[in-house]
C-alpha cells in the first residue's frame, strides 16, 4: 500500500491539472480556489489551518468525472488573511458567496474536520437548497466536553478537550514556540507512525501559512460549538469516514452516522492510513469509497 505515498507534484500526472483561482468576498477578502474538470460540482472545504492544496491528489483523479473545486478559507493558504472574520459562521457565509457568485448548483459539499463544522453551519444558515448530498471526513460533533458529561458522552461526542484544556491549547498556539507545538500535534496526532517524513514536512508548510493568531481564534470558535441538535436535522444523503487511529473517537463518526436516515459510513482501520488524513495516507482506497457513493453506490 505504501508505494502511494508520492509527492502530491507528482501523482496523476496525466491527469487534468488543477487552476488556481480567486474569489472577493462581501467584505472583501480575496478567496483562493483549486479547479479542474467539469461535469457535476464537487467543492471541498479543508479544515482548521489546512490548505486547498492537501486536496490535489483527489482533484487530480476525481477531475476526469466531475467538476472538482478546493477552497482556501480566508486566512488559509493561498487565500488572503485578514484580520477579521475568524469564525465557523463567516467562514459558512463564504462558502455561501462563493457558491452564489459562481452560480453553482446541485454540488456536493466535502468537509474535513472543522470544514464539516462549515458545511453544518452553512445548511444551518443557508438551508440545503443548492446541495445535492454531503461527505463529512472525520469531525467531532462537539470538540469540547461539558464537565458533567459521562465518559461515554465523551466518546459519542469526539470531544478533544474541557474548557481549561482549550484555553492550554490556545496558549501554546501563541506562543513563541507555536509552529514546534503545530509540528509536533501533525507528526504525533494526526498521522499515523508509517507516514513519510517528507510529506509531513508539506503537511506542516500547508498548515504554517495559517498565523497562529488567526489559527487560535478560529479553533476558539470552532471548538466551543456543540452540532449535535443540527446533525439529527440533516436529510442530504451523506457519505461519513472516520478513522481508528484518528484524534476523534470513531464512535462519534458512527453517531453521526446513526442520526442521518441516508448515510453511508467507513472506518479506516490503522493498518489502512487511517489516520486524520486518511485520504493522503490511502488515497486508493479513500477514492474508491468516494466515487461508489458519488455514483450512487452507497452500501457500506
Amino acid at each position: 500500500r505504501y508505494d502511494l505515498f508520492i509527492k502530491p507534484d507528482k501523482i496523476m500526472a496525466n491527469d487534468m491539472e488543477p487552476v488556481d483561482r480567486y474569489f472577493k468576498t462581501s467584505d472583501g477578502v480575496s478567496l483562493h480556489s483549486l479547479e479542474a474538470g467539469s461535469g457535476d460540482i464537487l467543492l471541498f472545504i479543508p479544515g482548521w489551518s489546512q490548505s486547498a492544496r492537501l486536496f490535489e491528489i483527489l482533484i487530480k483523479d476525481l477531475a476526469k468525472d466531475y467538476w472538482v473545486i478546493a477552497l482556501d478559507m480566508r486566512g488559509h493558504g493561498e487565500s488572503e488573511k485578514p484580520d477579521h472574520g475568524y469564525r465557523v459562521s463567516r467562514f459558512a457565509a463564504d462558502v455561501f458567496e462563493f457558491i452564489e457568485d459562481r452560480k453553482l448548483n446541485n454540488l456536493t459539499l466535502i468537509g474535513h474536520s472543522m470544514g464539516c463544522a462549515v458545511i453544518w453551519s452553512f445548511l444551518d444558515l443557508f438551508s440545503d437548497k443548492n446541495i445535492q448530498q454531503i461527505v463529512l471526513i472525520d469531525q467531532a460533533p462537539s470538540v469540547v466536553a461539558w464537565p458533567n458529561w459521562s465518559e461515554q458522552e465523551k466518546h459519542l461526542c469526539g470531544s478533544l478537550h474541557t474548557p481549561e484544556s482549550l484555553f492550554n491549547t490556545l496558549t501554546l498556539l501563541t506562543s513563541p514556540d507555536s509552529a514546534q507545538h503545530r509540528e509536533n500535534y501533525i507528526r504525533e496526532k494526526l498521522l499515523t507512525q508509517n507516514y513519510p517524513s517528507e510529506l509531513a514536512d508539506w503537511i506542516l508548510s500547508e498548515n504554517l501559512k495559517f498565523p497562529a493568531d488567526y489559527a487560535a481564534r478560529l479553533l476558539l470558535d470552532g471548538s466551543v460549538q456543540d452540532w449535535r441538535d443540527l446533525i439529527q436535522k440533516i436529510n442530504l444523503p451523506t457519505l461519513i469516514f472516520g478513522a481508528r487511529a484518528s484524534i476523534f473517537n470513531p464512535l462519534s463518526q458512527i453517531w453521526i452516522s446513526q442520526q442521518i436516515k441516508n448515510s453511508t459510513i467507513h472506518i479506516f482501520d490503522e493498518t489502512e492510513g487511517g489516520s486524520h488524513f486518511m485520504w493522503l495516507e490511502n488515497p486508493e482506497m479513500f477514492l474508491k469509497l468516494l466515487r461508489d457513493f458519488l455514483s450512487g453506490r452507497r452500501s457500506e
